[in-house]
């Protein structure tokens, strides 16, 4: 067999000639990976796969490497090297360009957009001060329990011991479906305590955050709608003493540990007996000033035990368990946390005053 033919399945290449050839190859793939270009990822892609992947052309000189004679060795692999290299470098450029032509290609690329930093936005005062309370009263045991904004008539007035001929049913407090009029706007989260209730027997203890509604002219001091947060906890052996207490508690987490409280005889359907809870004045500690009108104490919400008709008709035992209920206006907490003396910047998203509320983020 002559000695430059096959020999056991491999051919020793040792002409100069054949050698020449393989270089010749390198420059031109050399010449070829420095003037790649692609428009797309996947462009860059199939350009990888044609010159680095198992079948592309480096492979394919790699399996001429292995027939160079062993002199040879030497050189070629140093052209290879720089070869390999040389299109590894040029196809990540090729792709991270492609890439970067695709984030600002149909027109995406805003050349109006102003070059400084956007800032941040901030969680909404109301948004604030309710995980505020939430929080609050999670701490002291409570669960948070939601429902529906759009609710029935069972569910916001019969439930809660409201007469038929209660004023809260009229047209002028209450939205209601022309067509299905059981179909209402809910007035006060409450339903959403008769949710509960029926659904699972006590011990229950929740905090209902959510928005509500009522036919009210806008105004300074009214909104027709606004939020509210209510809590109920029902069990046996529950006491009046275990309302105040758990109002002390939230009131100087809230505004601060030398808060006061009392609690005034008032009227509600649902609970029996009822009061309305004041706290002493933030801004003058209780001395008396313009904005508690001089009396030194300041309304925030309405409370009382479970009327026993409210437990008995969301299927409730009145004779084994008792519970109490409170709820207040996120709205009107808010103001005295932050003195906000008009209602309606609430809602008109003014970037301004929303930007003053930053640190409370």
């Amino acid at each position: 067999m002559p000695k430059n033919d096959y020999l056991c399945g491999w051919k020793t290449i040792n002409r100069p000639e054949e050698q020449d050839m393989i270089l010749e190859k390198i420059e031109r793939l050399k010449a070829e990976v420095a003037g790649l270009t692609a428009a797309t990822a996947e462009e860059a892609e199939a350009l990888r796969i044609k010159y680095l992947g198992k079948k592309g052309a480096l492979s394919e000189l790699m399996a001429e490497f292995r027939q160079v004679a062993a002199e040879e060795k030497k050189t070629v692999g140093m052209k290879l090297n720089e070869l390999k290299a040389l299109a590894q470098e040029r196809i990540n450029q090729v792709r991270q360009s492609a890439e970067s032509a695709s984030e600002v290609s149909d027109g995406d690329l805003d050349l109006t957009r102003t070059p400084y930093p956007i800032p941040l936005g901030t969680r909404h005062p109301l948004t604030v001060v309710r995980n505020t309370i939430v929080d609050i009263f999670s701490r002291l045991g409570f669960t948070l329990a939601e429902g529906p904004e759009v609710e029935d008539d069972w569910h916001v007035y019969s439930s809660m011991n409201f007469a038929p001929d209660h004023p809260a049913r009229d047209m002028q407090d209450t939205f209601f479906v022309e067509s299905r009029p059981d179909v209402i706007l809910r007035s006060h989260t409450s339903s959403v305590q008769s949710r509960v209730m029926e659904r699972q027997q006590p011990p229950i203890r929740v905090i209902c955050p959510g928005r509500v509604y009522r036919n009210e002219a806008i105004s300074a001091r009214a909104h027709c709608f606004f939020h509210q947060v209510e809590g109920l906890y029902v069990d046996k052996d529950v006491s009046f003493a275990d309302l105040k207490q758990v109002l002390l508690l939230f009131a100087r987490e809230m505004f601060g540990p030398d808060t006061k409280i009392r609690l005034r005889p008032s009227y509600f359907p649902f609970t029996e007996p009822s009061a309305e809870m004041d706290i002493s004045c933030h801004l003058c500690g209780g001395r008396g000033c313009s904005f508690c009108k001089h009396t030194g104490w300041v309304e925030i919400l309405g409370c009382g035990m479970v009327d026993p008709a409210v437990l008995d008709a969301n299927g409730i035992d009145s004779t084994i368990y008792k519970g109490y209920a409170f709820g207040m206006g996120i709205e009107r907490i808010t103001n005295l946390k932050y003195q906000v003396k008009d209602l309606r910047m609430f809602s008109e998203n003014d970037a301004r005053f929303l930007a003053e509320f930053q640190a409370a983020n």
